[in-house]
């Protein structure tokens, strides 16, 4: 897997797990636990509309 090593000097990996448009919430919610098994952490980024 590829990182990006950030400026604090973090590594960061260079994957993507998207839950844009994700209809089923056990689908989102597992690529969310996936991410952070993975190494994301505070990188995860959210919308929520109501």
């Amino acid at each position: 897997m590829d990182y990006k090593t950030l400026a604090n000097g973090i590594e960061m990996p260079l994957l993507g797990f998207g839950v844009f448009q994700v209809q089923e919430k056990g689908a989102a919610k597992q690529a969310v636990l996936d991410a952070i098994k993975t190494g994301y952490g505070r990188s995860l980024g959210t919308i929520c509309r109501r």
